[in-house]
């Protein structure tokens, strides 16, 4: 499959099943298009009477050197992995990382919160440091043969259970060398309790820290809120600034989250560029339709545009020195598609658990607190295996609607909450964060071929 686009001056041409990408001229752009419907002499004469200045000879020219590049596996290349996705599910999976939620309770009242202001629709609670520890002992009892294992500390709030986690932290390290693993731990917090111990032991052993800020302050405030209606920029802004000039050159994500509200979000993401922020995310909401928050259909060509602005933004800053990344434009191009993933997936409920307070697993951390996805618990193990092997076939070849797109193999069916939130089973599609997705791609593509030329 191909999918040509035009972004910036650029012509880009890309195979799908082979992720080659050309930068071409109009002239091939136009031929392309018409190589699979017409025969050489049709695309010379269509061609011929769109360009005056292009002759027959250099039309049939181009028309051989598009099918060379097709003879060679660069145009049109077949996908040869649809049917290994479903023998997949007969393989044998070891988990390989954890959502550990070791506070199911939070310090703000964020209205967009997906988990129910971090209670998962159920009772507050935090981790044990006995139930943190029997679920490391989990993994490493599952994760066979595989060496590097990651833990993110999650909640809710985790610095609310902060002695926990640092307990849990040491227990790991004694583990690595009783079994030969290695952890790598990621914190993902709102700010709000970050002192100086929490900066010391996260940068000595959190390998990432994601901090969640939404951007300029009133976009920030309007949503995240404490209990008593006041936000919390003010408060958390100072921490962040300090923990990431702390951090030195250890990773960490600023991860913010726009909303209706808020559809001019690059201004929030150059707001965070600007406060000295380099390592960027910044996800649409997912919510009720009907909420005053979600995204509309009217909303989706501003969006498009945002997108575009940023790469074009990011360009240029670059070019004066002063360039951030953008976790969504994070592309391999040189080595095309992972093989692996379009097969397998996210490897939710597969490789990769989240285990609440008491010890349930689930899938991953958005289907915790939905008991028809409660796959066990850290002491009996997986027992309802049926849904796991349904998380084993939750890739884009199982997905009807993803046959004919252009990214599937990039996305390989995108995230199974949102699905299964959009259209009531996993294995459906979220229409919306498919068009997203597809615009951030086109977006991604187009970055890397301008740090190139």
């Amino acid at each position: 499959m191909v999918h040509q686009y035009k972004l910036n001056g650029y012509n880009i041409v890309l195979d799908t099943c082979s992720g080659a990408v050309h930068v071409v001229d109009e002239v091939a752009y136009d031929i392309i298009a018409l190589f699979k419907e017409k025969s050489a002499d049709e695309i010379s004469d269509i061609i011929c009477s769109r360009y005056s200045d292009v002759t027959r000879e250099d039309c049939l020219e181009c028309v051989e050197a598009v099918a060379g590049l097709e003879k060679a596996g660069k145009l049109w290349t077949p996908d040869t992995y649809a049917d290994m996705a479903f023998d997949f599910k007969n393989r044998n999976t070891v988990i390989k990382a954890m959502c550990l939620h070791v506070a199911h309770t939070c310090n703000l009242n964020c209205e967009y919160c997906f988990a129910s202001q971090g209670k998962y629709h159920g009772d507050r609670a935090l981790m044990s440091f006995e139930v943190g520890k029997r679920a490391l002992d989990f993994l490493i009892e599952h994760s066979g043969t595989r060496r590097n294992l990651e833990v993110d500390f999650f909640g809710g709030e985790p610095l609310m259970n902060w002695d926990v986690v640092k307990q849990l932290v040491a227990y790991a390290r004694e583990q690595e060398k009783i079994h030969n693993k290695n952890f790598r731990f990621t914190l993902t917090t709102n700010g709000m309790l970050i002192d100086d111990d929490v900066i010391e032991f996260s940068n000595k052993e959190m390998s990432n820290v994601v901090l969640s800020l939404d951007g300029r302050k009133e976009v920030h405030d309007r949503l995240r809120k404490d209990y008593q209606g006041r936000g919390s920029y003010d408060i958390i802004l100072p921490k962040f600034k300090e923990f990431v000039e702390r951090r030195g050159d250890k990773g960490y994500y600023m991860r913010g989250t726009f909303t209706h509200a808020n559809t001019d979000f690059t201004n929030d993401i150059f707001h965070m560029a600007d406060m000295g922020f380099t390592e960027l995310s910044m996800e649409p909401v997912v919510c009720a339709p009907t909420d005053a928050s979600a995204l509309t259909e009217e909303d989706l060509p501003v969006l498009f545009e945002q997108y575009e602005i940023l790469a074009k933004e990011m360009i240029k800053r670059k070019k004066e020195g002063r360039p951030f990344t953008f976790y969504h434009y994070m592309l391999d191009l040189k080595h095309g598609p992972c093989i692996y993933k379009r097969i397998s997936g996210c490897g939710s409920g597969t490789e990769y658990v989240a285990v609440t307070p008491t010890g349930d697993i689930y899938p991953c951390h958005q289907f915790v607190g939905d008991e028809k996805y409660l796959l066990g618990n850290i002491y009996d193990g997986i027992t309802n295996t049926a849904v796991q092997d349904e998380f084993k076939l939750c890739n884009a070849y199982a997905r009807k609607e993803c046959d004919d797109c252009w990214a599937k193999l990039y996305c390989s069916g995108g995230c199974a909450a949102n699905s299964y939130h959009a259209s009531g089973k996993i294995t459906g599609i979220y229409e919306y964060g498919c068009e997203l997705f597809k615009k951030r791609i086109e977006c991604a593509v187009m970055l890397q071929i301008a740090d190139e030329v």
